[in-house]
């Protein structure tokens, strides 16, 4: 019982460090491309990227990006 908490543990130690990973480095990636978004707030980026996404074009490009999970 304790083992498998411990490996319980250990998996989602892993997967948040992973998730954490993806997070920093899409954020430095938005940062690179806008410049502004250093100094906008969390809810500013979100309606920035919001905005983004109804532009002409923007649902046809999401379409074909893979889904999550998926293997490029």
């Amino acid at each position: 019982e304790n083992r498998k908490k411990i490996l319980e543990n250990k998996q989602r130690n892993e997967e948040r460090r992973v998730r954490t990973r993806r997070l920093i480095e899409r954020g430095a990636i938005l940062e690179g491309i806008f410049p502004l978004a250093p100094d906008l707030s969390g809810a500013e980026v979100k309606t920035f990227l919001i905005a983004l996404s109804h532009l002409p074009g923007a649902a046809e490009l999401t379409a074909n990006l893979p889904k999550s999970g998926d293997t490029p």
